[in-house]
């Protein structure tokens, strides 16, 4: 998010603004970006989020004319096998097709799919449970997340955006405490800051806490392995969201990635990577081989633990500036599909720095105040 931002100032010729990014840690070793499934889709139940999502594909597919046409960006696709939403109870399958209806309106390829229709497409399920699901192929799977990262960092740069590694460790208001005047960093320096954008994911409470404000979002840890299967499957295998939240996709060559966390979900340390080697044997891998039945001889092959930025409020992006503070602006609480939406959560965000408006999409109704006046977003669609 910090990334997108930057690069959208930078490339915007109406702000005249310098950025700087304080990055606490340039490895990215801990970071949610790192721990991604870098992947993408529009079935959403809110056409808001479609369209966040469209400008990503849009912005991937073409991110060397964004990018100025520079001959040294790579050419980027989106491999969409699609997401594989099933539904085992009529109550998720009516949830499926009201979503559908938002999803045809913003524009998305989304089908439902009858159990039949499921097993001729993709004969290695179990459907014995299904009642219905709903896939779209179309701008829907992976992508260069990692690449895209990159080249938002590249470019900036050479336009002027400073990336400099410490952490900003304490905040001061001024004697109103309308605005934060300046930022403290791990080294003692004190930066004065005429704008301060708070892009740091699961840590978000704690960074907003600097200004005194209150923020709902946390870490919650999600757990990922891929493994290889000793028989793969025979096409592409799309992102699988079981009914039970296990979820699973094609990786390439053989080898499948899938992705869960246990049944109780609290809050955790900023820095708790520890795997939990339980979950996979008790709860993933029997789920795995009972939906997809070859999967039933299966090898790990690597395994991590990353975090969620859990907004516990609405499980939505909280984007743009506090009413009382502000120039503090929230870039926060993307609870698991911050990657695909930081295009255009980063666009919009330069936008409001520049010209104190979103332009090219209006995203104010993820403002703060909605936390304030209790009006949540209510997404049905989070994995």
């Amino acid at each position: 998010m910090g990334a997108s931002t930057a690069w959208f100032l930078a490339d915007n010729p109406d702000f005249d603004g310098r950025v700087l990014v304080v990055e606490r840690d340039p490895t990215y070793s801990a970071c949610s970006t790192a721990h991604t499934n870098s992947c993408m889709r529009q079935q959403f139940s809110t056409e808001l989020n479609v369209r966040v999502s469209q400008f990503a594909a849009d912005f991937v597919k073409n991110i060397r004319d964004y990018m100025g046409g520079d001959a040294r960006v790579p050419e980027l696709g989106i491999r969409s096998f699609g997401y594989m939403y099933l539904a085992d109870s009529d109550a998720f399958a009516d949830t499926l097709r009201q979503n559908i209806h938002v999803q045809h309106a913003a524009g998305a390829a989304t089908q439902l799919m009858s159990p039949d229709q499921i097993k001729a497409a993709y004969p290695f399920y179990n459907v014995d449970d299904i009642v219905l699901g709903s896939i779209n192929t179309v701008d829907e799977g992976y992508w260069d997340g990692a690449t895209v990262f990159d080249w938002w960092r590249r470019q900036s740069r050479e336009r002027g955006v400073e990336y400099i590694e410490n952490e900003v460790v304490a905040m001061t208001r001024n004697p109103a405490g309308t605005r934060i005047e300046s930022v403290t960093l791990a080294s003692g320096d004190i930066i004065a800051c005429g704008q301060i954008v708070n892009a740091t994911g699961p840590r978000a409470a704690r960074t907003a806490q600097m200004a005194g404000i209150d923020l709902p979002v946390e870490p919650r840890k999600r757990f990922s392995w891929v493994f290889k299967a000793e028989q793969p499957l025979d096409r592409d295998l799309p992102l699988t969201i079981d009914p039970s939240g296990v979820h699973v996709r094609e990786n390439g060559g053989g080898t499948y990635q899938a992705g869960g966390h246990s049944d109780i979900d609290p809050a955790v340390d900023y820095d708790d990577f520890d795997m939990d080697h339980s979950i996979w044997g008790n709860h993933v891998w029997p789920i795995l081989a009972t939906r997809i039945p070859q999967f039933e001889a299966i090898k790990v092959t690597s395994e991590w633990a990353g975090h969620y930025a859990m907004n516990t409020f609405d499980h939505n992006a909280i984007l743009g500036p506090h009413p009382e503070v502000k120039n503090f602006n929230f870039l926060n609480g993307f609870s698991g599909h911050g990657l695909q939406q930081s295009p255009a959560m980063g666009r919009g965000m330069a936008e409001w720095l520049t010209y104190g408006a979103f332009r090219s999409l209006d995203l104010s109704p993820f403002a703060y105040d909605r936390l304030v006046t209790d009006r949540p977003i209510l997404e049905k669609a989070v994995i």
